[in-house]
C-alpha cells in the first residue's frame, strides 16, 4: 500500500498507449471492493471478475494485461496467473520508504479506516519482503510517475526504447 501501483498502472497504460500498443490495465483490488456476506470471499469474487475482464478483452484480441495488486504469497500469485491464461508473467515490485508510502497512505485514505490502511503499510512491507515474488523492484520516491511507468515497462520488455518524452512530467 502507498507504492505507487495504480499510478504507475495508469502512467504505463497511457505510455502504452502513445505507442498504439492494445493491452487492459486493470486496479486489481477495485474488482473486490465491496462488503458481502461473510460466506463470501472478496478475493475470490475480484479473481471472478478478473476472469470476465479476461475473457471481455480476449474477445477483442487483447493479449498484453497489466494488473496492479500487492500479491502476499506463492498460491496467489497461481491463481492470479491461471485465472488471466497468461503464458509469460513479469512480476515487477515497487518500493519507496515505509514512511513515503504511509504518507500517501494517509492523504489517500482519509475516511474512517485510515489508522488501519496506515498501519498497513509497515506489515505488508514485511510480507512482500519475504515472499520475493517479484522478477524485479523499482524504486517509486523522489522521481517522475512517468519515469518509473517507463523503467517498468522496460524491464517487462514490453517497451525496447526510451523514445518517450520524459520531460514536463
Amino acid at each position: 500500500m502507498g507504492a505507487g501501483k495504480t499510478s504507475v498502472l495508469a502512467e504505463a497504460s497511457d505510455i502504452l498507449a502513445l505507442r498504439d500498443i492494445t493491452h487492459a490495465a486493470v486496479d486489481l483490488d477495485a474488482l473486490g471492493l465491496a462488503h458481502l456476506p461473510s460466506t463470501a470471499s472478496n478475493n475470490d469474487v475480484m479473481y471472478r471478475n478478473l476472469q470476465s475482464f479476461c475473457k471481455n478483452y480476449a474477445s477483442l484480441g487483447v493479449r498484453r494485461l497489466l494488473l496492479a495488486r500487492a500479491i502476499e504469497g506463492r498460491a496467489e500469485l497461481e491463481l492470479c496467473r491461471s485465472v488471466v491464461s497468461a503464458r509469460h508473467t513479469v512480476i515487477c515490485r515497487l518500493t519507496a520508504s515505509v514512511e513515503a508510502m504511509q504518507q500517501r497512505v494517509k492523504v489517500r485514505e482519509s475516511g474512517v479506516s485510515q489508522g488501519e490502511y496506515v498501519a498497513r503499510v509497515a506489515k505488508l512491507n514485511v510480507i512482500l519482503d519475504r515472499v520475493r515474488l517479484e522478477d524485479f523492484t523499482i524504486t517509486n520516491e523522489n522521481r517522475s510517475l512517468t519515469e518509473v511507468a517507463h523503467e517498468m515497462l522496460v524491464k517487462a520488455l514490453w517497451i525496447m526504447s526510451p523514445d518517450i518524452a520524459l520531460e514536463g512530467k
